[in-house]
């Protein structure tokens, strides 16, 4: 297996800048805000002939006792607790601080290997700037620049040096979908994602915008392998004042392109709203599959329960084709039926659709319906293939094709879905005009 090596180090100290250089990525959230990383955060690497796991963290407070800081070090040591190296990073500008001989006290106690790194010493006089952190005792300190990359390799060197080169491969991602969990600020994402895994991997707490970054997390249930992306909450436009925040709508956005299907969280315990109309519109709009869950169903009684039904029937009607989940997260209530409901998206988002049988869907549905008459001459359809796939996307050619109105698009896209059951997933239908080839030739 490969090396698992975690970024441990005071907030703002550059962890998250080392973990995008050393993934060549930048899947982690950067910001000079401290805290900004609550979760843990996976990535992979390579330096030379040996891969490694890396493990980027929250900000480790040794004496925190409740609250989000509290939560926060639980995920810091539940990542130690699992690490084959720790990379301990200080800052070389601020010197050593209190703070730092916490962390290190802590980091004397594990039986894996620590290496010391005195980050953002650019420019600086490096023996004088780590001089100080010999007493830290946990080695001798690496200086190094994570935003400028110097330092870095010999660091990485030093630290995967005891693991041998020829590593087991293990098996790609390959065919596993990637599952983003969006929604409103509290709507449960984070406890969703726990439930599933079976661990509090994230950090699920009672305030909103607990989750800044969006964590990719991969589990296998049965045979199955899936690629979780746990989100921040998606407030009102007119809301977001934060630049962290902004940050964060970003993420979620570029995880909801990055991913095959979409669970979209809403909350039972509040009403069903325009926001959550447009986070829906929105995965709509980037063609991914989606499966609703309304989370929070548990000590609902039967008349709220129905109020929120009648919510969602009518304000996410446009998701007629989209599975509805009535869950508990916490609870772990319907949540095996939710992921049921992705591997059906899943599966009818990558299909594919033989050009024989859509052309014969085709006919069979001009047959029942035809086209309406566009002044004297009727549109003609006559063969289809695929054009595409997550979503699916079928061509339609003929003749007259742009005269077909936006309805009879919409049966055609329901008797498709029908016929190759396409549950979960948007339905693409595109015409194509043949050309005439007369109509240059005409004086």
């Amino acid at each position: 297996m490969k090396p698992t090596l975690v970024l441990v180090g005071r907030p703002n100290v550059g962890k998250s800048t080392l973990f995008n250089r050393l993934t060549r990525s930048r899947e982690a959230l950067v910001a000079d805000v401290p805290g900004l990383t609550r979760d843990r955060h996976y990535g992979h690497g390579r330096v030379g002939d040996k891969p490694y796991l890396v493990v980027d963290t929250g900000g480790l407070e040794p004496v925190a006792k409740e609250g989000i800081l509290e939560r926060m070090a639980q995920q810091t040591k539940a990542a130690l607790a699992e690490a084959d190296a720790v990379i301990f990073l200080v800052d070389g500008r601020d010197g050593l601080t209190p703070q730092d001989r916490r962390i290190a006290d802590e980091l004397r106690r594990l039986p894996a290997p620590v290496f010391l790194a005195v980050n953002k010493t650019e420019g600086m006089d490096t023996p004088v700037v780590t001089a100080e952190f010999h007493e830290l005792g946990v080695g001798a300190p690496h200086a190094i620049s994570a935003s400028h990359g110097e330092g870095v390799r010999a660091l990485m060197e030093e630290a995967l040096a005891a693991f041998p080169e020829e590593v087991e491969q293990e098996p790609e991602p390959g065919d596993a979908p990637r599952v983003a969990v969006v929604g409103r600020p509290n709507a449960g994402k984070s406890t969703l994602v726990n439930t599933l895994l079976g661990e509090d991997r994230l950090i699920a707490f009672d305030q909103p915008g607990t989750t800044r970054d969006a964590i990719e997390v991969e589990f296998t249930r049965g045979d199955r392998r899936y690629v979780l992306i746990d989100t921040a909450g998606l407030r009102k436009k007119g809301r977001v004042f934060e630049a962290v925040e902004k940050f964060s709508v970003v993420k979620t956005l570029q995880a909801i392109d990055q991913s095959n299907v979409v669970v979209l969280l809403l909350d039972a315990r509040a009403e069903i709203t325009e926001q959550d109309a447009h986070i829906a519109g929105f995965v709509l709009e980037r063609g991914r599959a989606i499966v609703v869950a309304v989370n929070k169903w548990d000590g609902l009684d039967t008349y709220a329960r129905e109020q929120i039904r009648r919510q969602v029937s009518r304000k996410l009607a446009f998701l007629s084709f989209a599975r509805v989940h009535y869950v508990s997260a916490r609870e772990g209530e319907g949540i095996a039926g939710v992921l049921r409901s992705v591997d059906e998206a899943y599966r009818a988002a990558m299909a594919k659709l033989a050009t024989p049988k859509l052309t014969r869907v085709l006919q069979d549905a001009v047959t029942k319906q035809p086209p309406p008459r566009a002044g004297y001459s009727r549109p003609k359809l006559r063969y289809a293939h695929q054009g595409g796939s997550n979503p699916p996307v079928v061509v339609i050619h003929g003749t007259a094709l742009d005269n077909v109105p936006d309805s009879y698009r919409r049966y055609l896209e329901a008797t498709f879905r029908e016929a190759f059951d396409l549950f979960g997933t948007p339905l693409a239908v595109r015409f194509r005009t043949g050309r005439n080839p007369y109509v240059e030739a005409r004086v």
